[in-house]
């Protein structure tokens, strides 16, 4: 038997029961603190990347 990999290709559908998915094990209060966290965390992410990128450029 051979393995067949499929790409990962989701569509809109897939989306809305990914989402549906998410709202059932999280509920609804839950959802905007799981998004704050997300979004302080790829702002900090990103501010980290900016602090190395200078330091970069200060060494050479």
């Amino acid at each position: 038997m051979s393995l067949y990999i499929v790409p990962l290709m989701i569509g809109p559908w897939q989306w809305v029961i990914i989402g549906l998915g998410i709202l059932l094990l999280f509920g609804g209060k839950k959802i905007p603190e799981l998004m704050k966290g997300l979004g302080s965390g790829i702002k900090e992410f990103k501010n980290a990347s900016k602090d190395e990128s200078k330091e970069i450029e200060e060494k050479e």
